[in-house]
């Protein structure tokens, strides 16, 4: 049960990562670059997972999995809402920071002895294996990121759900798709370190990016349907409403720009709180 959650997460995420890196490729804009790479890591999180589950666990397979999943994920998911709501300026001091941090959560695990042994037939848990900094970079790095995505869909969904322009109402859904999916996942953690159930952090790990994913897919209705609601010389009708939850000046700017500069619909990115 263990390992075909996992695998249905891993085909989740990286679906989910594919979408993000085509709306990346044609817009350049730097959060979609950023879900990417969060997306890519949580896919390879889950596959070690599956592999461990599968398989049985070993060293190798817990240093990965701990990396991705426990450390880096959830900072570099976080860095896109920080694009959004704070803007490009802020959003490339914060990756800065992320990269020095990703690259010494790196390092600190290919070193970090390994206390005791680990189980073949049970998903390994940190506090049983790891030292205090390992767990205390997992702890701060995943509890902060929590923090910043839930926070963010959370902010977004009010907005839109006050907002009375088309639209509005499937955006703030989709936000609060957001932060309960972001919910859902931050509980697997907390249920498998207490109750050390694999089955129920299997579970929380497939739903969560499942209902994560259904809130980036309403998003992107949403977009293509107020799109279509518009003449294209007006400007992209959905990349503009989705913008009033990252920076409200970026999509004055897009409305005073001429059609050419501005782009189409098929162009834009879809900008909706953390996703």
């Amino acid at each position: 049960m263990v390992a075909g959650l996992a695998f249905i997460a891993t085909a989740i995420a990286a679906v989910f990562a594919q979408a993000t890196s085509v709306r990346w490729s044609r817009s350049r804009a730097p959060h979609q670059g950023a879900w990417t790479v969060a997306l890519a890591f949580f896919a390879l999180a889950s596959a070690a997972l599956a592999t461990g589950a599968s398989t049985g666990w070993d060293r190798g397979t817990f240093r990965a999995f701990y990396l991705l999943g426990a450390i880096v994920n959830v900072p570099w998911l976080a860095l896109g809402t920080v694009y959004l709501l704070m803007g490009r300026k802020v959003g490339n001091r914060v990756r800065a920071v992320l990269l020095v941090f990703t690259g010494m959560a790196l390092g600190v695990m290919l070193a970090a002895p390994i206390h005791g042994t680990i189980a073949v037939n049970r998903i390994p848990v940190g506090k049983e294996h790891f030292g205090v900094l390992p767990r205390a970079m997992a702890g701060s790095a995943s509890g902060i990121g929590a923090i910043v995505v839930f926070g963010g869909a959370v902010w977004s969904a009010v907005r839109f759900a006050r907002s009375r322009r088309p639209g509005s109402g499937r955006m703030a859904g989709s936000n609060a798709l957001i932060a309960l999916g972001t919910l859902v996942l931050s509980s697997g953690g907390l249920l498998q370190g207490v109750v050390g159930s694999d089955e129920s952090f299997a579970i929380t790990l497939a739903v969560g990016i499942a209902v994560i994913y259904a809130g980036f897919v309403v998003a992107s209705g949403t977009r293509r349907s107020a799109a279509a609601g518009y003449d294209g010389a007006s400007g992209a009708a959905g990349d503009d409403l989705a913008s009033e939850a990252g920076n409200p000046d970026e999509s004055l700017r897009r409305k005073s720009l001429p059609a050419n500069e501005r782009g189409t619909s098929s162009t834009s990115s879809t900008r909706v709180g953390s996703l």
